[in-house]
């Protein structure tokens, strides 16, 4: 396996304190250039991190999962893509995507849209009130976010080769959930392994806990780096 990093794999740094974030790239130098940054990080400090990573090179996935009136999802898109940051998540609500990609409009900043979360199953979605079941619902949502000029698709990866026949070969599928054998799902439930997502056409996995929670997780990384490129 070369030892440059796979830049197709996502780290996300599900971590709470500022210092155990920068341990963790540190600790991942040379084999991961992509990471995450969700709530947890952001509201530690995290999204002046995100701007330092973006600052140096690193590929930055900002998983904020907008939502809101057309015009606040604006103002906060054109502030993120002044960031310099690579990704931005947004639930996949028409208006707010719209709204999202005309304010991200000349830069380089790829949105996602967040179509179904993977912690959800049929049964989350009928309690939630939704008459779609999880699939159905991903690839109705992808659809319009291809139509709202979105750059990519986060799904799991259960769905991602039927988003893939939707989206057509230039959007991101960037699948979250993604499990190597033998690791826990914890309260994951449309999990994958890093290869089987691969094949079935995401362009990303967003990993977190196997990697940063392992007893080493610059050895675990490069074991799913080298099962990704095995796919």
């Amino acid at each position: 396996m070369s030892g440059k990093a796979d830049g197709r794999l996502i780290v996300g740094l599900d971590v709470p304190t500022l210092g155990e974030a920068e341990a963790m790239v540190r600790k991942l130098d040379g084999v991961v250039s992509f990471y995450k940054i969700g709530y947890q990080l952001a509201f530690a400090g995290g999204l002046e991190f995100a701007r330092d990573l973006a600052a140096g090179g690193t590929g930055v996935f900002l998983d904020m999962k907008l939502l809101d009136i057309d015009n606040t999802v604006a103002k906060g898109v054109e502030n993120i893509a002044r960031m310099g940051v690579s990704m931005l998540t947004l639930h996949a609500y028409p208006k707010a995507m719209r709204a999202a990609v005309a304010a991200a409009s000349g830069s380089n900043l790829c949105l996602l849209a967040v179509t179904v979360l993977t912690s959800m199953d049929e049964q989350d979605m009928i309690d939630a009130g939704y008459e779609y079941d999880p699939h159905t619902l991903v690839l109705r949502r992808a659809e319009q976010a291809a139509l709202a000029g979105m750059g990519g698709i986060v799904c799991s990866a259960e769905e991602a080769n039927a988003v893939r026949s939707i989206v057509g070969p230039d959007l991101a599928v960037v699948t979250p959930g993604i499990r190597p054998a033998g690791a826990a799902a914890g309260d994951q439930k449309r999990v994958m392994t890093p290869a089987a997502a691969i094949r079935a056409g995401a362009s990303h996995l967003v990993i977190a806990r196997p990697i940063v929670q392992a007893p080493d997780p610059r050895e675990a990384a490069r074991a799913i780096v080298a099962e990704m490129q095995s796919a």
